[in-house]
């Protein structure tokens, strides 16, 4: 049976590293544009998640706040539930987490990290899911045994009972992982190809994922909030010229092909308005998440769409 259609929301995921009044005014500025959720990346050379949330957080007063998406292999997972309780402590309960495996080799190999193979990857990040769900306690606080050396208590998230998780996920057994614990399952729309670039999926593509994620969750008492992240926004009245200069780097497509793309959302405004809704009927996404470049050109999208 086909699932209601869950309300939009649309989230930025900021990039750029700024000075701290900067960054609070670019954040005022999502939250006055309409975004619900402001999120951070978590890549080597863009602002590191847990502050830059925090700083949003006194900037701005609505947004939901989360990673988008921690790279697992980055983290132990009892640091990391350390930080994730404090952050939404300190952002007033509005942390949303977000987690992967990471997919930028040379990342790792700079932080001095182990790179591991996708399997490896998938296990690990298992295994941090686990772990922040036993170190973090069904309730949302912390183990009584994960005390500090003086017997204080470690910090407790705000949101009960636990923080929202979100997984970025494309392939069977992150599929599987996600709609086992996911409160937000997030499609990439896009794969790695051999030689380590993003290559997307098709509309076919993403179809079967899509398909493939209901079939793992179909045992679920309670359906996750379906998320994808957009690549490329552009409002145009001549939707084939824009698009040009995306054909030579992705040349295995057609321009029709890419045009079709879930990732890309191209035309007037009516028109990226109804590809969004269509998007949601099709596929079920319901929150939509634009790079920061695109965070002024989507804006229209989110005041046409607000309440829907």
């Amino acid at each position: 049976m086909p699932q209601p259609l869950r309300p939009f929301r649309f989230g930025v995921n900021m990039l750029t590293p700024a000075p701290a009044d900067e960054w609070r005014a670019k954040c005022r500025r999502a939250e006055e544009l309409g975004y619900d959720v402001i999120t951070v990346a978590d890549h080597l050379g863009m602002p590191a998640p847990f502050p830059a949330l925090v700083a949003a957080a006194e900037a701005t007063e609505r947004p939901r706040l989360g990673t988008f998406v921690l790279n697992a292999g980055f983290w132990n997972p009892a640091l990391l539930a350390r930080e994730v309780a404090t952050t939404d402590a300190l952002t007033g309960g509005r942390l949303e987490l977000g987690l992967g495996t990471g997919y930028v080799q040379a990342e790792h190999e700079t932080a001095g990290l182990p790179w591991g193979s996708p399997r490896e990857r998938v296990d690990h990040l298992r295994r941090t899911v686990e772990e922040l769900d036993r170190l973090l306690g069904s309730d949302g606080l912390p183990h009584s045994r994960l005390r500090s050396s003086g017997g204080t208590p470690m910090p407790q998230a705000v949101q009960k009972p636990r923080v929202p998780l979100l997984i970025g996920a494309k392939g069977d057994r992150m599929l599987q992982l996600t709609a086992e614990h996911a409160d937000i399952a997030a499609f990439t729309g896009a794969r790695t190809n051999p030689s380590g670039r993003l290559e997307p999926l098709t509309a076919e593509e993403l179809d079967e994922r899509v398909a493939t994620y209901r079939r793992f969750a179909a045992g679920r008492t309670e359906p996750a909030e379906l998320n994808l992240l957009i690549q490329i926004v552009i409002v145009t009245d001549d939707r084939g010229a824009a698009i040009q200069e995306w054909l030579p780097r992705i040349p295995q497509l057609t321009e029709q092909q890419v045009l079709e793309l879930p990732i890309v959302l191209v035309g007037t405004l009516e028109q990226v308005v109804e590809q969004v809704r269509a998007q949601r009927e099709r596929y079920g996404f319901s929150y939509l998440t634009v790079l920061e470049p695109n965070m002024e050109t989507f804006a229209p999208v989110v005041e046409a769409l607000r309440g829907e």
